[in-house]
């Protein structure tokens, strides 16, 4: 039996694999296994994502050239950009909370744009760009990371913070980053992968068809989306075979080595920090009208409330208290329910999972804020405001928690199911069935075609 020639796509959630064909407007593909989305159609073309990039570009710029909004106290104003708050929070001494800051909010998504530009040029050309394997290996790494989104919350909710204390205005840099979310959540879209399919239409990388090996399964690169054949590991998945990627060379594993124990690891990491970025002040007022104070998280969403904003401290602790804890237990209970074999839904848990990758980033909210805060509330002698020691511990159950949910590989739970379906095999049915389980072994994931549909999932054609 040998494997189809058409291009192939593996579900990332539950490693199934599927013919990957053309779709037509509106229609979705979807995993007939797990309900993952695996492609949709896109109409846009390379040339026009290329000047939506350039858009993007001009607007970042302008975006982090202006101030995002002003303060006025007393006759004194003082406005801040994004740059002007993580560079005072980095005078003030606290270099880890400006170092995370301002990669998440303007290193990371300067350099994906000027990755995505130096891509998208020469395939407009239909030209393979110069370092294109490195490159979207890099550009695959760094997409998580950017929170424009998450920084234009903050911006607005530090406008209800200072309402009360000063005049606060907005600035054309708060306009600008309006657009700027919208522009990078359209091109979002364009991972990686993506951009390997644009450039195999191009005819600018091939298209590699795998062929059964022997000993060997099929998977599908984290970076390309190439799917493979790569030795097949252990039960535990802990160590394997290290193998590179046929098409952009990057490490391929039919499951993420150790993920279990790296997890784990994290989520103990990120609960202990968790600890101090709650009890410690986050934020420190000195004012000659105030006095000095020190604002924990918790204690600046009961502050939003009694002033008046109920629907800001909604917000704030939904992000600040609600989202890490929501992730770092519901993390707990995926690597739990996989160790100790809990019996739970595999759909209820996969979706469970995209939840903790979508909610990941917003934790950064309050960090956000503190510095915003830190750069317009600076009036030397009168009013001035600093991050606390929370700040840094609290990015980095972020950062912790984040890395847990990458570390994570949801498709073990799916392997153990198989595992324990092959297990409840009468002893009559598995001889009659030993030697064609064993010659599909190293295409074990396949078994299902992938169609065109518009509403459900892909349809098992077998």
């Amino acid at each position: 039996m040998s494997l189809p020639t058409e291009p192939l796509i593996a579900c990332e959630h539950c490693g199934n694999i599927f013919r990957r064909h053309e779709l037509q407007r509106g229609e979705t593909a979807t995993c007939a296994r797990c309900g993952t989305v695996l492609w949709k159609y896109c109409g846009i073309s390379l040339s026009s994502w290329l000047a939506l990039c350039l858009t993007t570009l001009i607007v970042f710029v302008v975006a982090n050239a202006y101030p995002v909004m002003s303060m006025s106290v007393q006759g004194m104003t003082r406005d801040a950009s994004l740059l002007d708050a993580v560079i005072m929070t980095w005078n003030q001494g606290y270099v880890l909370t400006a170092l995370m800051t301002g990669l998440a909010g303007f290193g990371v998504p300067l350099a994906s744009l000027a990755l995505l530009l130096w891509v998208l040029f020469p395939l407009t050309m239909g030209r393979e760009p110069v370092g294109f394997r490195p490159i979207m290996r890099l550009f695959g790494a760094l997409r998580p990371w950017g929170m424009v989104p998450v920084f234009l919350l903050g911006v607005l909710v530090s406008v209800v913070k200072l309402a009360g204390m000063a005049s606060v205005s907005p600035q054309p840099g708060l306009f600008a980053f309006g657009a700027l979310t919208i522009l990078m959540t359209i091109l979002s879209r364009l991972s990686p992968h993506a951009l390997w399919r644009y450039a195999e239409q191009e005819g600018v990388v091939p298209v590699y068809a795998p062929r059964r090996e022997a000993g060997k399964v099929l998977t599908g690169c984290h970076v390309c989306g190439q799917v493979q054949t790569v030795p097949a590991q252990a039960g535990d998945h802990s160590h394997s075979e290290m193998h590179h990627c046929v098409r952009c060379n990057a490490v391929v594993h039919q499951r993420k080595p150790a993920s279990l124990a790296r997890t784990w690891a994290l989520l103990l990491a990120a609960a202990a920090l968790y600890v101090p970025a709650n009890v410690l002040p986050i934020m420190n007022i000195n004012s000659v009208f105030l006095g000095d104070s020190g604002h924990t998280i918790l204690g600046g969403v009961v502050e939003l409330w009694h002033t008046g904003s109920w629907d800001i401290a909604v917000i704030v602790f939904i992000a600040s208290i609600v989202v890490p804890l929501t992730k770092m237990l519901a993390l707990a209970v995926l690597a739990a329910g996989v160790e100790r074999c809990i019996p739970f839904n595999l759909r209820q848990r996969t979706r469970m999972y995209e939840m903790i990758e979508f909610i990941g980033q917003w934790s950064m909210l309050d960090v956000f804020v503190v510095i915003l805060l830190a750069a317009l509330a600076h009036f030397q002698g009168l009013m001035e405001i600093s991050a606390g020691p929370a700040a840094a511990s609290f990015g980095l159950v972020v950062v912790l928690t984040m890395l847990a949910a990458m570390s994570f590989d949801p498709r073990i739970a799916w392997d153990k199911e198989v595992q324990d379906e092959s297990d409840n095999v009468s002893p009559q049915q598995g001889t009659q069935d030993g030697r064609r389980h064993e010659s599909l072994s190293a295409e074990s994931q396949i078994g299902r075609d992938s169609g065109r549909q518009s509403a459900a999932s892909l349809q098992d054609s077998a």
